[in-house]
């Protein structure tokens, strides 16, 4: 599970069991929450970062043998890929196992907002909450990360922070694996400067003040464009006075010039 935009992060570890067909596979969220992205720096790698509202949504299953936490990200008026933006968390009551899917990894658009640190400290919350004592599997991690020192170090960061143990099988950090371990163990914890929940009183008053601002700025509008107006009424009668003057100033002169040849 890491936090990366277009590749696959993780592959399924050899030796964790297998896993049967699992229930619940049409289940969508259910419950809705509006999530601020803070505008942020411009980052060199990942552009622009401005001010963006998105929603997180979840949906909960529970039987006496598994139990599912089912998260995800919508960007309002921006279609993902259907591996983007989700994260499932389950939980083997039987094994008394935790697991985080998909196998794959964690891949998030947009990235470096982070919503893939908000998304996975979300399930380790939730997971620690009634299975503290339960495994959490063990996964190898892709080796097509460890190719870019960057990539690598990204997702090794991502995941220590939350408390896995990132370990690796050779000096060249190809090989690379996350050991497995208890759910107490881990870190539900996210950068909140980045990333903050809205409620809706907050939404309401945030559209207020935006409106109230926005009055404002049409106020201020309307007067520039009436200082504007009288400048132009202003220019216009000056521009009409010299006009009158110069043509005055001809007449005159050739009043003096008619005068002086005719006498």
């Amino acid at each position: 599970m890491t936090d990366t935009p277009n590749s696959p992060d993780t592959a399924p570890d050899a030796s964790a069991p297998e896993v049967a067909d699992l229930p619940w596979s049409d289940v969508q969220a259910e419950h809705h929450k509006l999530l601020r992205l803070a505008p942020l720096k411009t980052d060199r790698a990942t552009g622009g970062r401005p001010l963006r509202f998105v929603e997180y949504g979840y949906a909960e299953r529970h039987s006496s043998d598994r139990s599912l936490l089912r998260m995800s990200i919508s960007l309002p008026g921006q279609r993902v890929r259907k591996e983007q933006n989700h994260l499932d968390v389950w939980v083997d009551h039987d094994a008394r196992r935790v697991r985080f899917e998909p196998a794959s990894g964690l891949q998030v658009e947009p990235m470096n907002r982070g919503i893939g640190r908000f998304l996975a400290a979300q399930g380790i919350t939730w997971a620690k909450r009634k299975w503290s004592s339960y495994t959490v599997d063990g996964m190898d991690l892709n080796n097509k990360d460890a190719l870019n020192e960057d990539t690598r170090l990204r997702r090794d960061h991502f995941l220590r922070m939350h408390g896995f143990d990132v370990v690796y099988a050779d000096a060249q950090h190809l090989k690379g694996s996350v050991k497995e371990g208890k759910v107490s163990d881990l870190l539900g914890d996210w950068n909140s400067e980045k990333l903050q929940f809205v409620e809706i009183l907050e939404a309401a008053q945030m559209l207020q003040q935006a409106e109230s601002n926005l009055a404002e700025q049409e106020v201020k509008l309307q007067k520039q464009e009436e200082k504007v107006s009288r400048y132009k009424r202003e220019d216009t009668g000056l521009r009409f006075t010299i006009t009158c003057l110069v043509a005055f100033s001809v007449f005159q002169a050739g009043l003096l010039i008619w005068i002086a040849t005719h006498r």
